[in-house]
Parts: C-alpha cells; sequence; structure tokens
C-alpha cells in the first residue's frame, strides 16, 4: 500500500543524502535541499560536484548510501513508482533507440508510465517542440538538435509535476535554446516545479527563482536570487575620466581602485552589504588631485562572479 506524508509544502524533500561508491569516492555528502511547488531552482556547480548524481538518485537511476527523498509526499524508495510517475527527466546523454520513429518513441515513453494513451497531447507536445513534421522520421534520421527535442519530448510525455533538466542546453543551438526556455516558462505557469543544471550561469540569472551552489557534494548555499545577489554582490563603480591615466594615480592609491582597460578610467568596488560605500571620500580625493571626472557608471556582480568567489572559498 502506497503511504503519501500530508501537508508538505514542498513538492520535493531531500534529506541528509549521502553516496559513496566502492572505490572510495564520495559523490554526496549530506544533501539537504526542499524545493517548493511551482518554483524553478538551478543548481550551479563544476563537473564532478554531485549534480548528476544528485538527480540520478532523485529519479531512482543511481541508489543512495543512505539519506531520504520524497516527491510530493511518496518515498523514492517505498513508493518507487508512485514518486517516479511525478518525475520528468531531461539527461544530459541523448540514449535513445536509433531505428524506432519518433512517435512511437514519445507514445512507448508515455505507457512505461502507466498513463492512458493520448494522441491529441503527444501531439500538442510534438508541434510545441517543432517535431509534429518528423514524427514519422526515425531516430538515427535525426541532427543532434532533434534528438535533443525528442529526449524533451519523452520527458514531458507522462505530464510530469517535478522536471528535471540536467544540463540542458549545453552543445545545443541557440533557437533550440529559447525554445526550450519558452516552455519552461509554459509549465511553470501550469504549476510545474523546474529543477535545471546548467553551466550557462546567465540563464539561471535569467529564469531561477532560486540558485543553489553546489561543490564537492555538498550544497554550499540556496537562496532567493534576488537576494544572493543582494547579499554576496560588489558593486563597481566606473568613473571616467576626461584624461588617459596610467595606473592608479598616488594620491588615490589607499582607495580600492583598478585601472581600467581603457585607459581614461578607474573602477572602484565596494561591499554593497556594507554601512558606508567610501564613494563620497573618493570623489573629494579625485576632485583634489586634480582629475577632471567626466562620468560615473554602477554595475553589481553578475552570479558568475558570485559563484567562482563562493567555490573558491569552499576550495581554501
Amino acid at each position: 500500500m502506497v503511504e503519501r506524508a500530508h501537508f508538505m509544502s514542498a513538492i520535493l524533500s531531500i534529506h541528509d543524502l549521502k553516496k559513496s561508491y566502492a572505490s572510495g569516492q564520495v559523490a554526496l555528502k549530506g544533501v539537504t535541499l526542499e524545493i517548493e511547488r511551482g518554483e524553478i531552482i538551478a543548481l550551479l556547480g563544476p563537473n564532478g560536484a554531485g549534480k548528476t548524481t544528485l538527480i540520478s538518485i532523485v529519479c531512482g537511476i543511481v541508489n543512495a548510501s543512505s539519506g531520504s527523498v520524497t516527491v510530493d509526499g511518496f518515498d523514492i524508495q517505498r513508493d518507487y513508482r508512485a514518486a517516479r510517475k511525478l518525475i520528468g527527466l531531461v539527461p544530459q546523454e541523448v540514449a535513445l533507440e536509433p531505428f524506432e520513429k519518433v512517435w512511437n518513441t514519445v507514445r512507448l515513453s508515455r505507457g512505461l508510465f502507466g498513463k492512458q494513451r493520448d494522441d491529441a497531447l503527444l501531439e500538442r507536445i510534438l508541434r510545441r517542440l517543432s517535431l509534429w513534421d518528423k514524427r514519422d522520421a526515425r531516430i538515427n534520421e535525426l541532427s543532434g538538435g532533434m534528438k535533443r527535442r525528442v529526449l524533451i519530448a519523452k520527458a514531458l510525455s507522462h505530464e510530469p509535476r517535478v522536471l528535471f533538466l540536467d544540463e540542458p542546453t549545453a552543445g545545443v543551438d541557440v533557437e533550440l535554446r529559447k525554445d526550450m526556455w519558452d516552455i519552461v516558462a509554459e509549465l511553470r505557469a501550469e504549476g510545474v516545479t523546474i529543477i535545471l543544471t546548467t553551466h550557462y550561469i546567465e540563464e539561471a540569472e535569467a529564469i531561477a527563482d532560486r540558485v543553489g551552489v553546489i561543490a564537492r557534494g555538498e550544497i554550499l548555499l540556496v537562496e532567493e536570487k534576488a537576494a544572493l545577489m543582494e547579499r554576496m554582490g560588489r558593486k563597481h563603480i566606473v568613473l571616467q575620466l576626461a584624461e588617459a591615466v596610467e595606473g592608479v594615480p598616488p594620491a588615490l592609491a589607499h582607495h580600492r581602485l583598478e585601472p581600467g582597460a581603457d585607459g581614461h578610467s578607474l573602477v572602484y568596488t565596494y561591499d554593497a552589504r556594507g554601512p558606508r560605500t567610501g564613494l563620497t571620500q573618493l570623489l573629494n580625493d579625485l576632485a583634489a588631485s586634480g582629475l577632471r571626472l567626466k562620468d560615473v557608471q554602477t554595475r553589481q556582480s553578475s552570479l558568475e562572479e558570485i559563484f567562482v568567489d563562493l567555490v573558491r572559498e569552499k576550495a581554501e
């Protein structure tokens, strides 16, 4: 009998998940993560960080050494079939039957999850992915980008409530990348929860609600994207000068300045969390030095810079 936990706000609950192999390699070191219903969360991490291992355990492809995972209240070990029906996975690797037709591949995938036949739904999915005209083509006749679209169609065929996208845009064309993010937006509007792993940090910055950083099998942090950038972000002020400068003038050496690449600017960096920016004193000293200010521009650290800093801190 399938037991289901009630009154859970998170659709995916991962608690103290560990995975080690007979070789001694430790892939996950006690990962705990709560993912809310209907959110998009991006997991960022370098190769070998544990992202794919984590997804593989949740999807029942790999067994955990210890810990627990529930999907909408269903335990992935005790209630495997009920939990797995709720999950769609678009893997990194393209593993498809080469001589099977697109339509049969997608229809079979739906059937494997015990779903009743629904050709109208599958047609909508294939049209959404620009695959309808290729429905009678064999997999081995398709381009790499089209095969990736078939993987997405397979993952959506059984109407999952949680969708994993494991490095979905690595090596794909710009058109497919755009289509994929359009589909993600539609699915999100339908209440589907999406977990994305990516090296393309600008994509996480563009579409995710929360960002998790994982390195060496550990979650370093999970935070709302805007809050993460506000809390950890540095602000950069570019002082455009009327005259060219070689390096930082001695009179301004005590400020956190670096010369700009154009030879006509100085870049001032400060912590957005600090009580004072030090900018007023800098501008006073700049005027006293005789340098004429032409323009001032500001920008905030990107997630890319924050991510690199976090991983570097963990390695030290």
